[in-house]
């Protein structure tokens, strides 16, 4: 058994192609780094990687995390400026024994020694927005930017083998050197291949304070089916947060486990996710919770049509 699970609808085209990889006995890594790259390089998703929103001083600066199952060997990257596919500086950084985890100047440096591709990551689409949200907002309070979502994924191979990984530019005009959940391991990923795992996106500030990724796969060890296991995490903190601070920030989780069976929850309006896996072919979902229970609903071609055009439309500054 394989499968592969992506938050929002960015990530259908590359988990479609390592659906094709993990079909031909592909490592959960190499299918999960090629997944995520693909969202990186395509300059239309404005919250990752190449075309990301930048921060307030208009400077990209991208965060990424991978995990290996099998070995529990994490690498992230937090702060990354001018470097394409943070994801792939992740992942090879998982590789040492140490120093995993790096930010800001001193990943720069690491990604440099190990040749990856300098590229700036400032499109001219992402400096529109930036100069027309300056016009738009001139009291800003940081909360995530409409269009704000992470790329996270979780990943398991025809050996057993289980990854998980994030990539994501952050919160839009955020202060400089601010990190969210997506490169923290246990908030925006985690993965356990005797168990399974579990990918973040929303309000990092807010993930963080409950580890909800790992509070998934921790329910999963316990037996929970993966979509209870999402639903009751997301559910009890997102109450947990009412209660104690009188709001919730947005929070979308996708898990899955190592039967390849998956699972969504959310507490916002209109989560879109993407699954592959041997018995389904790629597919994009609509998601909405409905008193403490998500609703997947398959996303109409309409919706997938409306979606891209929204995306790609012109863009002209005010």
């Amino acid at each position: 058994m394989w499968g592969i699970i992506a938050t929002w609808r960015m990530a259908v085209e590359g988990i479609t192609t390592a659906s094709k990889m993990l079909k031909e006995g592909a490592d959960a890594g190499d299918a999960i780094e090629t997944a995520i790259r693909e969202v990186e390089d395509f300059p239309y998703y404005k919250s990752v990687g190449y075309g990301g929103l930048p921060n307030e001083e208009m400077v990209v600066e991208l965060d990424a995390a991978y995990m290996d199952g099998d070995t529990l060997d994490i690498g992230a990257i937090a702060a990354i400026k001018d470097f394409a596919n943070p994801v792939s500086i992740a992942k090879r950084l998982s590789k040492e024994k140490v120093n995993n985890l790096l930010v800001g100047e001193g990943a720069e440096k690491f990604a440099h020694k190990e040749g990856f591709e300098r590229k700036t990551m400032l499109t001219d689409r992402a400096k529109i927005h930036y100069k027309n949200r300056l016009k738009e907002v001139k009291d800003l309070e940081i909360k995530p930017y409409s269009g704000h979502d992470t790329v996270g994924m979780v990943c398991l191979d025809s050996n057993g083998k289980m990854t998980s990984a994030t990539s994501t530019s952050g919160l839009f005009m955020k202060k400089s050197g601010r990190v969210g959940d997506s490169p923290i391991s246990g908030s925006g990923f985690y993965v356990d291949s005797k168990v399974g795992g579990a990918s973040a996106t929303g309000l990092g500030e807010d993930l963080m304070k409950g580890c909800v990724s790992y509070e998934i796969v921790r329910l999963m060890k316990e037996g929970m089916h993966p979509q209870e296991a999402c639903e009751k995490a997301v559910n009890m903190f997102d109450l947990e947060l009412k209660e104690r601070r009188g709001k919730a920030g947005d929070m979308s989780l996708v898990a899955m486990n190592n039967k390849g069976e998956w699972g969504v929850a959310t507490n916002i309006e209109g989560f879109s996710f993407a699954v592959a896996t041997e018995n389904e072919e790629p597919t994009v979902y609509l998601t909405k919770n409905v008193d403490g229970k998500c609703i997947h609903e398959v996303a109409s071609q309409e919706w997938l049509d409306n979606y891209m055009q929204t995306r790609m439309a012109p863009l002209v500054e005010k």
